[in-house]
């Protein structure tokens, strides 16, 4: 039985191409025709059982990859459930992710050993939502005055003893967000790098000649750009670039930005656009619990461990209103908001939100483009990214 997906505008990293026809099979994407080189009810085509999916000359997109979040339709992975797994998984599916990385908090080590168990038996489960990739480990390794919403009681610094019994505990880690100026960080990253674990600099106050050394030792991804991190700083009277500007002095540093239009205004998306470009720039959610809910009051976190925050106006804040506590976003809106509000090319868009985090994550030879042997994994959506279909391994996950 083939998928085969007609009568759509394909967007390829380069360009967007009409009439095309795309044929799945077995999970992967086997052609890729022109109209007039589809034969319609032909046998070679179009067998008995296959499924036809008619795009209404809508877009047709690779799915969208989401490499930083918490949760959404009222589930946080910090829960510790299956459930909360698979509710946020199917919540963010509906609009146009067809894969992520669940991501932790700032926790204990109880809490993360419970989220391995957890994870392993959801991946099992997961039939209608977005693939799940590995898991994200933010923190507790960060600096205390860039902590934002992360709970400063479970913050302390990497120790051997105890980021190995992590790691033994888990084969899921594929990322892991931390300081790298505390102390034991660079050797740490470099035990993360040995093991194909991306380290990524989050939540520091590092300067930049700390930044350099960090890079080299494998933390080339710079985890919500802006948020949680130092920019220009006085030390004993002298300045000093921070890890905003590292990030752009370092050519081969990859960023990735809340672009929900709330995190960074639209000068700051378009100065990141322009300086980093789509191919060093992936779009993330970095969202909690509040994605797809509406305004009121939200738990970012665990619902026993969590905090208390305010959904309101398009983001999650602290009860004092004094800082952001997290990302409402969904990957369609991440998109919506660099055409419309920051003027990115659709194209390039696109691209944020699939091949580059794909190449970040070393998986762009199975996902992030439409490309004949690669993941039959597609978002359909109008001019407006207003998602119709969102279709995992050929399978339509969302939309009928």
């Amino acid at each position: 039985m083939k998928t085969i997906i007609k009568n759509g505008k394909v967007i390829f990293p380069d360009r967007i191409e009409e009439n095309i026809t795309i044929v799945c099979e077995n999970g992967k994407i086997v052609d890729i025709l022109k109209l007039n080189e589809t034969i319609w009810g032909d046998e070679k085509i179009v067998g008995d059982g296959d499924i036809i999916i008619d795009a209404q000359e809508k877009y047709i997109s690779p799915g969208f990859i989401d490499i930083h979040t918490h949760g959404g339709g009222g589930h946080d992975f910090m829960d510790g459930t299956v459930e909360a797994y698979l509710g946020a998984a199917e919540t963010h599916a509906k609009h146009g992710t067809t894969a992520l990385l669940p991501t932790t908090l700032t926790s204990t080590t109880d809490e993360l050993m419970k989220t391995f168990d957890t994870y392993r038996e959801a991946v099992k489960q997961n039939k209608k939502g977005a693939k799940f990739l590995g898991l994200h480990l933010e923190g507790p390794y960060f600096a205390y005055n860039q902590r934002g919403a992360q709970d400063p009681k479970y913050l302390r610094n990497p120790e051997p003893e105890e980021y190995n019994k992590i790691l033994a505990a888990s084969d899921d880690i594929v990322r892991w967000s931390l300081a790298p100026e505390l102390p034991g960080a660079l050797e740490f990253g470099k035990v993360l790098t040995a093991r194909n674990i991306l380290p990524a600099i989050a939540h520091t106050d590092a300067i930049y000649e700390e930044v350099i050394p960090a890079f080299e030792a494998g933390f080339t991804l710079a985890t919500h750009l802006y948020s949680g991190m130092s920019t220009v700083t006085r030390r004993n009277a002298f300045r000093y670039a921070g890890v905003v500007e590292a990030a752009y002095l370092i050519d081969g540093m990859d960023v990735e930005i809340i672009a929900d239009g709330v995190h960074l205004p639209k000068s700051l998306l378009q100065f990141v656009y322009k300086f980093k470009g789509p191919d060093k720039t992936a779009l993330c959610t970095d969202s909690m619990r509040g994605a797809g809910m509406p305004d009121g009051e939200s738990i970012l976190g665990s619902l026993d461990k969590g905090q208390k925050v305010i959904i309101e106006d398009g983001v999650a804040k602290l009860p004092d209103r004094t800082a952001f506590a997290g990302s409402v976003a969904t990957t369609d809106r991440l998109v919506r908001t660099m055409v419309n509000i920051a003027e990115v090319p659709l194209v390039e868009a696109v691209r944020m939100m699939t091949l580059t985090p794909a190449r970040i994550m070393k998986i762009d030879r199975q996902k992030g483009s439409i490309q004949k042997g690669k993941d039959a994994d597609f978002v359909i959506f109008d001019d407006n990214i207003n998602v119709s279909h969102t279709i995992l391994g050929g399978n339509v996950i969302y939309g009928n």
